[in-house]
């Protein structure tokens, strides 16, 4: 029987992840972690409950810092600045093997800023790029002082670190990748995906500023395509948070969607779905690697607005096209959100249009394009951890 390890051989890891897509990364990395250490570590940090499946007893709930809008986000500043503050203090305390900062750059960053100041010895690792590739570019260079791996998520992102001077990128895989057989059809879904009437998904978002900024006009495109006399089933997938906000949003469209709730549920309408209507961000990724053509659109507030067409430095804002390396999805932003504009592309992809060809044919080459080879996203993140932790240990 091996022996029992000691406290000198303990490897303690502080991860640090306040948003459910960061919990579900970090209980998938803990979990490896734990499969390559056995018994020898310990695990510290903020997480929800995914990463408490995994054994993390987090210092506060996530749900404090679950705040939408720039408005809310002013009124909550000084308990968030506080969070920060302790969040740091308890790291330097704790003077873990290696701290592990995923996603939620605004919060994460500012801990990781005041960890390296009070304990420059802690590596940190940063799980999850921020877009410096689309705006804040110097955030990069920036991150020199306080990051010394950072876990891309993209396969353009270790490209991007090297321009732009910043620390050391490994691209280690999208989780999305782990997923393909939930996102894409078996033979009879396929045939449903191609046979009459071809079923139409609308994804509006998942907060609910976004269902405010975008289902009524989302309603008033497919109403438009409806009065022309396309045929098509539509299916609009949400979460149970967002059920009554939607539900308050559809008495307005004259076109009923079926409403179907939950991950398992959206999967399951990605995989007969013929094209979509969706609001830019990660579920573009999830249409591409599904094989699902799409019309994207984004919404926001005037300020908002403001402030994003300013700094901004993308050809597309849709990841998608931004995987791809090439504008295959229309995108249709701010003004340019029209019911007219929307409603016109949606009759080409749910026709046997040359542009659902082009989507097409460009979304079979996203396995090549996001491939990490034979090692899971959170295995390829595991090592870069645990090479990062045992550098510093020299």
């Amino acid at each position: 029987m091996p022996p029992r390890p000691t406290t000198d051989t303990v490897r303690k890891i502080v991860l640090i992840a306040t948003e459910e897509s960061g919990d579900r990364l970090g209980a998938n990395l803990m979990k490896v972690l734990r499969q390559r250490l056995g018994d020898a570590v310990q695990f510290e940090g903020v997480g929800g409950r995914a990463m408490a499946r995994e054994g993390m007893n987090s210092w506060f709930p996530i749900e404090e810092l679950s705040i939408i809008g720039l408005a809310a986000v002013v009124k909550q500043l000084p308990k968030i600045l506080r969070l920060i503050k302790q969040t740091a203090a308890a790291v330097t305390e704790a003077a873990p093997d290696i701290l592990v900062i995923i996603d939620s750059p605004d919060f994460t960053h500012r801990v990781a800023k005041r960890v390296r100041a009070s304990d420059p010895k802690i590596p940190i690792v940063d799980y999850v790029s921020p877009s410096v590739w689309a705006w804040r570019p110097g955030r990069a260079r920036a991150m020199l002082t306080y990051v010394d791996h950072v876990l891309a998520l993209l396969p353009f992102e270790p490209e991007a670190y090297l321009r732009l001077r910043g620390p050391p990128c490994s691209y280690v895989g999208h989780p999305l990748t782990e997923q393909l057989a939930s996102l894409r059809p078996n033979p009879e879904e396929r045939q449903r995906r191609e046979a009459p009437p071809p079923v139409l998904l609308v994804l509006p978002g998942s907060r609910r500023s976004e269902i405010r900024h975008h289902m009524a006009v989302f309603g008033q495109a497919l109403a438009r395509l409806n009065a022309e006399g396309v045929a098509f089933e539509l299916i609009l997938p949400t979460m149970p948070h967002l059920q009554e906000a939607v539900a308050e949003a559809l008495k307005t469209w004259t076109v009923q969607p079926r409403v179907v709730i939950g991950e398992q549920e959206k999967r399951a309408a990605f995989r007969i779905a013929h094209a979509a209507l969706a609001k830019s961000g990660t579920v573009t990724l999830e249409l591409a690697l599904a094989g699902v053509p799409m019309v994207t659109a984004y919404r926001t507030g005037a300020v908002e607005a403001w402030i994003l067409q300013r700094v901004i430095n993308v050809s597309s804002v849709i990841l998608a096209n931004l995987v791809i390396g090439e504008n295959v999805a229309p995108e249709f932003l701010q003004q340019d959100c029209t019911p007219e504009k929307l409603s016109q592309v949606l009759r080409e992809l749910l026709g046997e249009s040359a542009l659902r060809r082009k989507q097409l044919e460009a979304f079979a080459n996203i396995d090549r394009i996001m491939s990490t080879g034979n090692l899971p996203p959170s295995a390829r993140a595991a090592d870069i951890v645990l090479s990062t932790m045992r550098k510093a240990r020299r």
